[in-house]
């Protein structure tokens, strides 16, 4: 493959391959695209009072995505799906019916999780009662899982964020509808993202959004060992040795206009491997290898994210990492948010 791909020629063969595997299965759905991303910057600062902690984000998106389809259920599928452990109401009247079912493809596991507990579940509820619906609906929401969870990707978070999508498009809400943002917000920080996408700087608890700096267009390698790190353990670790950001790299990152010029940064990864040794080792080989510029952990982890120029590089590294017996993939930074994709 060339130096430069050509990014949306690459996104556009991935959403073709895809369809080809569910399409058939989902006929009729909506399909909307769940981008993963990583944390180009994470400043924490130190613990409120409230237990949460005030952070400078700068979050980028990646053309790695899970794939959500949505469509309508018929009485007669209703009625087939009422013993299906999948099945929950949600609604502030138990109007709303879903059918919440999860797979995975190339080597993700699956998470172990409930469809009440699934945080798309959670969003669609949340979206509906901030909006006051009350009428009776019923969803099949089925998701595609390509980015690997307990990896610091937000994998969760975007296919929150798609959800909130493909809701409103169900009921007639613009996507720019600021109901979507409100309830993107409560449900954490990393769903408000996925709504802007492409490369964004938040500030607040990472989830106020305050400008969008230019994205990168180049080839990123994401590296993750078998196990993860829970995130209240990282910032507990944290707390107890906070190392925060110098004002002279706050300055750096507040005048950054693109993701080029932002300083790499993420205080809690010395937390995150002292939890998981094994992360620093993975750092550590990934800057030894041929045409490495920069290894950085994503968020509290476990994935650490290889910046290189040249994709044939890329992919020799991460064919290299999975010998090692590491999750890998090559993707590319992008412009990606979640959204809905239109019908062939």
């Amino acid at each position: 493959m060339p130096e430069h791909v050509n990014e949306t020629d690459m996104i556009a063969t991935a959403f073709a391959t895809q369809r080809a595997e569910t399409a058939a299965e989902r006929p009729g759905a909506l399909r909307l695209v769940a981008p993963a991303k990583v944390n180009l910057h994470l400043a924490i600062g130190k613990r409120q009072e409230n237990g949460y902690h005030e952070a400078v984000s700068i979050m980028h998106a990646l053309a790695l995505h899970d794939m959500i389809y949505m469509r309508r259920l018929t009485p007669p599928e209703i009625d087939s799906l009422k013993n299906s452990e999948n099945l929950t109401r949600v609604g502030a009247d138990e109007n709303i019916l879903l059918h919440v079912e999860c797979s995975s493809r190339e080597g993700v596991r699956t998470p172990s999780v409930s469809a009440e507990n699934n945080i798309v579940t959670k969003a669609i509820n949340a979206l509906a009662q901030e909006i006051a619906f009350t009428e009776q609906d019923a969803f099949d929401v089925h998701i595609e899982k390509h980015i690997p969870f307990e990896a610091g990707l937000g994998g969760g978070s975007s296919d929150a964020a798609a959800a909130l999508v493909g809701a409103a498009h169900m009921w007639g809400l613009e996507t720019n509808h600021p109901a979507l943002q409100r309830v993107a917000q409560a449900i954490g920080a990393d769903v408000a993202f996925f709504l802007q996408g492409g490369c964004a700087r938040l500030e607040g608890y990472g989830d106020v959004f305050r400008q969008s700096l230019t994205p990168l267009k180049t080839p990123v390698v994401l590296i993750k060992p078998q196990h993860g790190v829970s995130t209240a353990q990282a910032y507990k670790t944290f707390d107890e040795n906070p190392v925060f950001a110098s004002a002279d790299l706050a300055k750096q990152t507040n005048e950054a206009q693109t993701a080029g010029d932002v300083p790499l940064f993420n205080n809690l990864a010395q937390a995150s491997e002292a939890l998981l040794p094994e992360l620093a080792d993975v750092r550590k080989w990934a800057l030894e290898q041929p045409g490495v510029q920069h290894a950085l952990l994503c968020g509290s982890g476990s994935a650490t994210f290889v910046m290189l120029d040249d994709f044939s590089q890329a992919s020799k590294l991460s064919a290299a990492a999975a010998a090692k017996g590491w999750w890998s993939r090559t993707t590319m930074f992008g412009p990606l948010k979640a959204a809905l994709l239109p019908n062939d």
